[in-house]
């Protein structure tokens, strides 16, 4: 088995330690909780016992050092993302980083080079690259049962500008990492990678990015995609794409539910539901803990080049946006 221990006691913490909990119940003991990390130790304690976590740490150093821990789950937020991978692959052990990967391309393209010499594994946690509905929907896109798509269109929108980890720069705050990050790796799963990405946008007084629009192009005749991320408002989450004779509708871009397939008169010719699952999160879980046991330094669903290839193009987006971060300024300072 694998002894998961997670840095960070907050909700996708908490998310995943439940995971971990419902998978020994309904499958089994591949991945087990070996402990919790806080800078608080109340507060690991508090989670510890609500999630029957074994051991909570008062520090994220001392977790990664203990022998109880083989894999190291980063659930802070972006901004610390690097350091505490890093820490925990010094010390090593195997991590998972909760999305995005980090704030930005310099930083993965760093990570996963010293994972690789120390021969560790590291892998993003994007739970929609490892879930069973991808297949089903590159499958069903690419059955061309309502002709070749022309046209994507999905946007991710949530009311949470407020929220500190997307309202604050010096936590890598804003839209795109957060949910931006959703629609662009999907459009990238099925369509491919983009010949060009045009992207405009509004920031908060803070100097993050609230609301994006993002514009993708696939080639010469297409197809295009046209996507859209907010923290100032919500949105439907679906996805479509628009075919030569119709059109296939995802619901929810970020953990898709079912995928309906529509002719060129809106009448219904397929649906597929989501296949049961725990929470959704125990699909990264077992392909990281299958990945250890075989002796690989990345999982297949989410491959480094891929990781590094959305925080190029995140970064890119970020530049015409003209969103930096503290950290970013003043590292190049």
């Amino acid at each position: 088995m694998v002894k998961i221990g997670i840095v960070g006691a907050g909700k996708i913490a908490g998310v995943i330690a439940d995971t971990v909990n419902k998978m020994n119940e309904a499958i089994d003991d591949t991945v087990v909780l070996g402990g919790i990390a806080s800078r608080s130790l109340d507060k690991a304690k508090a989670f510890a016992e609500k999630y029957k976590v074994p051991k909570a740490f008062g520090s994220y150093q001392e977790m990664f050092e203990s022998d109880d821990i083989d894999l190291v789950y980063v659930a802070t937020p972006h901004s610390e993302h690097y350091e505490n991978a890093m820490a925990a692959l010094k010390a090593g052990k195997h991590v998972i980083v909760e999305k995005a990967f980090t704030s930005n391309a310099e930083q993965a393209k760093d990570l996963i080079k010293f994972a690789e010499e120390k021969q560790l594994l590291i892998t993003e946690a994007i739970w929609t690259r490892y879930q069973p509905m991808r297949t089903i929907i590159r499958d069903t896109v690419e059955s061309g049962i309502v002709g070749s798509p022309r046209l994507l269109t999905a946007t991710l929108g949530y009311a949470i500008e407020n929220v500190e980890r997307i309202a604050k720069p010096e936590l890598a705050g804003g839209a795109l990492l957060d949910l931006g990050v959703y629609p662009l790796n999907l459009a990238v799963m099925i369509l491919g990678r983009p010949k060009w990405v045009v992207a405009q946008g509004i920031k908060s007084k803070l100097g993050v990015d609230i609301d994006d629009c993002i514009t993708l192009q696939f080639g010469g005749h297409g197809p295009m995609a046209i996507l859209g991320a907010s923290v100032t408002s919500v949105s439907d989450r679906r996805a479509v794409f628009h075919c030569e004779d119709g059109y296939i509708e995802i619901e929810n871009v970020n953990n898709p539910e079912s995928i309906k397939v529509y002719d060129n008169e809106n009448k219904l010719l397929r649906e597929a539901k989501c296949p049961t699952q725990i929470t959704g999160y125990e699909y990264e879980l077992i392909e990281t803990a299958e990945a250890i046991k075989e002796g690989k330094l990345e999982c297949v669903s989410m491959p480094h080049e891929a990781t590094i290839y959305m925080m190029e193009m995140m970064d890119d987006i970020r530049k015409q946006l003209e969103v930096k971060y503290p950290f970013e300024e003043n590292k190049k300072n």
